[in-house]
């Protein structure tokens, strides 16, 4: 392999599993956080809020590049869609970075715990993404302004790198869509890099997005026109990733292709927030849920978290 070896791509799957787990058991469950008995109505949380859809994608996308520039100390990434916390958080519960700052954010049983339960909670985690979380200098579900805040963060300093995950419904804002000449007006030596990212899924909470009606075609000549040039990733193919992150393109804009609410439930649309409405009074929700959690393998999750710090 070209780009990355194989135990790497291996290191890289069990990450977005782990997260792709933690996501989940932060949106649902108040109690039994790895399934060590069987699933019931008690071990739901009485109110559940989130948005699943847009979270495989992140995990997806923060594990690649989280492998890719490791030893990049001045590489730093901007969530667009902040309402995608659930996996944000869980890749900082994974990296440490929650612990730096509370010291029940532990890389055990109890920190999964910890973590689960306050998620979208009172004096808990909320459910976007707020700049009280280590390195998060963007707030929330409000959509538009993360690529604008990425070129911010790049002014002036050359030694920088950001990659900036901008969601397509979020790129049919105003403010999406304009930012994207910034890449005219901020290019040149005296200012760092961006790696704007579109997570193209296609949906967005009622129905699909333009841009994921689009042909590729389209797509892309829109991307060059702003002065881009168009890579596209498959999103469940680690390889096809890395190897894009190691291509030597002139202004880079990727677009990762993932399925909206892939490993869930539910696909498209319906997969936006929560999948399962019902988990904690129907028992056939209950189950579809149960049988989700378990394709993740939750009684290795522990030890593949150790693994992933080995």
């Amino acid at each position: 392999m070209n780009s990355v070896g194989i135990l790497e791509i291996e290191k890289i799957k069990r990450r977005i599993k782990i997260c792709d787990y933690l996501t989940v058991a932060q949106l649902f469950l108040q109690d039994n956080f790895l399934l060590e008995r069987k699933l019931s109505f008690e071990d739901i949380k009485p109110r559940l809020l989130g948005h699943w859809g847009t979270c495989h994608g992140i995990n997806v996308a923060y594990a690649n590049l989280k492998s890719h520039f490791s030893t990049n100390s001045n590489f730093s990434f901007i969530l667009g869609p902040g309402h995608g916390f659930p996996a944000l958080q869980a890749n900082l519960f994974l990296d440490g970075e929650l612990l730096k700052v509370d010291e029940r954010a532990t890389l055990d049983k109890e920190g999964i715990k910890y973590i689960c339960r306050k998620f979208s909670w009172p004096d808990g985690f909320p459910s976007h993404a707020s700049p009280f979380t280590p390195g998060i200098i963007t707030e929330g579900g409000e959509l538009g302004y993360a690529l604008a805040n990425a070129y911010g963060l790049v002014l002036g300093h050359p030694e920088k790198t950001v990659a900036v995950l901008i969601g397509d419904g979020e790129l049919e804002t105003a403010t999406a869509i304009d930012s994207l000449n910034l890449n005219n007006l901020l290019s040149g030596t005296r200012n760092g890099t961006i790696l704007p990212i579109l997570h193209l899924n296609g949906y967005k909470i009622s129905g699909p997005t333009i841009y994921g009606r689009k042909s590729e075609r389209e797509l892309n000549e829109m991307i060059r026109g702003f002065g881009f040039t168009p890579r596209l990733i498959d999103g469940e193919n680690i390889e096809d990733f890395q190897d894009a992150l190691n291509e030597k393109i002139e202004s880079p804009f990727y677009i990762l292709k993932t399925e909206k609410g892939f490993g869930g439930p539910n696909r498209y649309h319906e997969a936006h927030q929560i999948p399962l409405k019902n988990p904690k009074t129907d028992e056939g929700e209950l189950n579809k849920l149960e049988e989700w959690l378990k394709s993740y393998h939750p009684e290795e999750i522990l030890a593949e978290i150790g693994e992933q710090h080995g």
